[in-house]
């Protein structure tokens, strides 16, 4: 009973944090996104300058559908930019642009969080696949094993829970990292003159807002990770009681 009402209120919780962290990005974009710079330098313009500055002759800079679906893609060696980034001359596309490029850098530094991150990623996608097969075969050799004493099952479920735990592992990573791609980008916009010092505080608040995403999906899987702990300890601990 108070397993399910905790469910829920998590779930709400989580379901304001993401519904108000996109909110406020897509605000900041729009905003921003209609106030062109003095420069007139377009998304594509600024990743492109601001990759060959930067000494990097191999990063190739690319267009994708949507919005906001801007991405630095390492092992094809391409930043992709939005297509409603990649012509755009405002604010807020130059500032999402040099964001992606901030990502280049990291590498091109060996930025430890961020060679952390790419470590992960794998290991991530292996993890998440695995948690749940590992809970239900923990709970079925606890259902099938005859001695009371035999904590089999419940290990190998508790090996589940922490692969599951990996997505918050990962998602606590992944914000030093998009903080610092910002960070680096705001100063390589003023740096490189693509930005006024009049118009970088517009691209902090573009920037703060979509680094609020990040926040809002640490502590989202921080609570989902909380969430099915408790589900795995109340189905054990329901098998021992019976």
């Amino acid at each position: 009973m108070y397993f399910y009402l905790i469910s829920i209120i998590l779930v709400v919780i989580c379901a304001g944090l993401g519904a108000r962290a996109s909110s406020k990005v897509k605000s900041a974009y729009h905003a921003y996104g209609a106030m062109p710079t003095a420069s007139h330098m377009t998304g594509y313009d600024t990743a492109t300058r601001l990759l060959r500055r930067g000494g990097v002759k191999d990063i190739a800079v690319g267009r994708v559908r949507g919005e906001l679906t801007d991405h630095y893609h390492p092992t094809k060696k391409i930043v992709n930019l939005s297509e409603s980034v990649y012509g755009d001359d405002s604010i807020a596309s130059v500032a999402v642009a040099a964001h992606e490029v901030g990502h280049v850098m990291q590498k091109k530094a060996g930025y430890l969080p961020y060679k952390i991150r790419t470590a992960l990623v794998p290991i991530t996608n292996i993890g998440s696949r695995l948690a749940m097969p590992l809970v239900l075969i923990g709970l079925l050799l606890d259902l099938l094993i005859l001695s009371a004493d035999s904590q089999v099952g419940y290990y190998l479920a508790m090996v589940g829970v922490a692969l599951y735990g990996l997505s918050t592992v990962f998602a606590l990573v992944t914000l030093p990292v998009e903080l610092d791609a910002s960070r680096r980008a705001k100063k390589m916009l003023v740096d490189e003159g693509i930005l006024q010092a009049s118009e970088l505080p517009y691209a902090d608040k573009m920037l703060d807002a979509a680094a609020n995403t990040y926040v809002a999906s640490l502590v989202t899987s921080a609570l989902y990770f909380l969430r099915f702990l408790l589900w795995v300890v109340m189905l054990f601990g329901g098998r021992r009681r019976r």
